[in-house]
């Protein structure tokens, strides 16, 4: 398996050479590149089977290289660093991912993992990710049965829990389940105007069409939410603040 290594830090690129000598003959790396100029023309000629993507380039990052040779057949794994906001998308199992410094089992997982999906597969992985890191303040990844699927959270009504599950129902009538509990989503959906007034809903702002003081929400669908009295002033206040901002 012919791999091109595109990081922008040379130690980082040794010391990933150094790793793949010791976990796997089979892989032989043909190119070093550290800018994304630099990669295109590399790939282009090389034709490589594997490429390690560094996400930030000194000209740019790994998406725009992966633009930029959408026509050619390669597998990635994507080098990534814990302070990165992309993070958050790659852990959700979208795609193969390295954190550094690289660590070797986690290097010997990434290249089983890699194997075993197809390139299709793996692009249309690409392209969810690569969404979520141009949109992070307004798209989530939700990981359902049989695909991922990307939730825009400006159209996002509310979400309801059940028993360890979780619905989101959007604004087009659509709705998807998974089997994550809403405490799971809170500090991110918080982010981004949404309240919990109660133990099982978390709502956006922005479709609230009233509140009733016998404590319920009204949404502009239609859709009633209960408000639990123990989560009443915290509510109010957030229903408040976001109307009068």
């Amino acid at each position: 398996m012919k791999a091109l290594v595109i990081e922008d830090k040379e130690y980082i690129r040794k010391g990933l050479l150094n790793l793949l000598q010791l976990v796997d003959t089979e892989v032989e790396v043909i190119g070093e590149c550290e800018s994304v100029k630099e990669a295109v023309v590399v790939a282009n000629a090389c034709k490589p089977d594997l490429i390690f993507l560094d996400i930030n380039l000194t000209d740019g990052t790994g998406f725009d290289f992966l633009e930029q040779t959408e026509s050619l057949n390669f597998k990635v794994i994507f080098i990534t660093a814990y302070e990165e906001h992309a993070l958050q998308a790659l852990k959700i199992g979208a795609i193969d991912y390295l954190l550094k410094p690289v660590d070797i089992e986690e290097l010997e997982l990434a290249l089983q993992k890699v194997s075993e999906l197809s390139i299709t597969k793996q692009k249309q992985q690409v392209k969810i990710v690569k969404e979520v890191w141009n949109n992070e303040d307004s798209k989530l990844i939700l990981s359902l049965h049989d695909s991922f699927q990307v939730i825009d959270l400006n159209e996002l009504l509310f979400c309801e829990s059940d028993k360890g599950y979780t619905t989101f129902y959007c604004n087009d009538n659509k709705k998807y389940m998974v089997s994550k509990t809403l405490k799971e989503f809170e500090e991110r959906l918080s982010k981004a105007n949404f309240t919990r007034p109660h133990q099982s809903f978390m709502v956006n702002l922005k479709f609230i069409d009233k509140y009733d003081k016998s404590g319920v929400i009204h949404l502009k669908n239609g859709k009633k939410i209960p408000v639990s009295s123990r989560k009443k002033e915290q509510f109010l206040n957030a229903f408040l603040h976001w109307n009068n901002h």
